[in-house]
């Protein structure tokens, strides 16, 4: 069965989280320089079948676009090209960075471990992941 993957993505640092075959479960799964995800995910499809990206939309409380919304949308034109077959979704990213950092504390991460942005950019990618399972189950 073939897994789910979710992008958040930003200016320098990209989170990504995936769900388990069964698509039961989301789980961070790394965090990579931007400039990088696409061999990344070159490399992760050849171990893994994924049926699915699906990529954090950066929007206002108004639905306008962020100052991140262009480099999202750059970033779909370049996973478009890239995988040409691969269906992709955007999803809403509003408040999954503060809700990781939320999450954080609740788990009882240091601070130390709390200040460090990939953390909280795959646990965004693991909120956006599990948010999009609920909401098609």
């Amino acid at each position: 069965m073939a897994r789910i993957i979710c992008i958040d993505y930003g200016g320098k640092r990209t989170g990504l989280a995936v769900t388990d075959p069964l698509k039961i479960i989301a789980t961070a799964l790394t965090t990579i320089p931007s400039k990088e995800l696409i061999p990344f995910l070159q490399e992760y499809f050849k171990k893994e079948p994924v049926e699915l990206i699906l990529i954090g939309e950066p929007l206002n409380l108004d639905d306008t676009a962020t100052h991140a919304t262009p480099l999202v949308a750059a970033a779909i034109k370049n996973l478009v090209k890239a995988f040409p077959d691969m269906p992709i979704q955007k999803v809403d990213e509003r408040y999954t960075s503060k809700m990781a950092v939320r999450a954080m504390v609740e788990m009882g991460m240091k601070k130390k471990d709390r200040r460090e942005k990939g953390n909280i950019d795959q646990i965004a990618a693991t909120i956006m992941l599990q948010d999009y399972l609920q909401s098609v189950q």
